[in-house]
């Protein structure tokens, strides 16, 4: 066993285990943090999707003993620009069914939308491809992906960028 001091949507959180226990299972279990979901267990899904210092991390396959001082964000925690347009979009659209994968396509989507504010389908799919949906819910989410640009750059202040 081993003592992590990890930082967690902005707080410092300190957990005792073992050094290769996946961040998800850190996050699910030790933090009581559940919107990150277990998928496959192999990274290929993307419904364990979080950031480490603002890049999309799938958390299933991160032993914990490799976060360090990064900053982990979850679905509970993101509160960006891009992810509240995404959140809009997403209840606007009606874009998830299940909504099992939900968390890691918004943090997948909000990735994308900080790299190229306005991306073309090319860029949405080739973002998003790793991020599997049972549901099939590509077309709604493509969308809502597309929306959330577009609130975006409606209510970025005039003359600025959004974050």
């Amino acid at each position: 066993m081993g003592k992590y001091t990890l930082n967690v949507n902005g707080v410092s959180r300190s957990v005792e285990v073992e050094s290769d226990t996946p961040l998800l299972w850190v996050l699910r279990d030790s933090l009581d943090l559940t919107g990150t979901k277990f998928g496959c267990g192999i990274a290929q899904c993307g419904a364990c999707t979080v950031h480490l210092n603002g890049a999309p991390t799938r958390s299933c396959r991160t032993p914990v003993s490799t976060v360090g001082s990064a900053v982990v964000t979850t679905i509970e925690g993101i509160d960006t620009p891009q992810a509240r347009a995404l959140q809009d979009a997403w209840c606007e659209l009606d874009v998830p069914q299940c909504g099992y994968c939900q968390g890691g396509q918004i943090l997948a989507a909000a990735a994308l939308l900080k790299a190229k504010p306005q991306p073309t389908d090319a860029d949405i799919d080739s973002a998003m491809a790793r991020n599997l949906c049972r549901c099939a819910s590509y077309t709604r989410i493509r969308a809502g992906i597309k929306r959330a640009a577009e609130l975006a750059a409606t209510s970025a202040p005039a003359g600025g960028k959004r974050e």
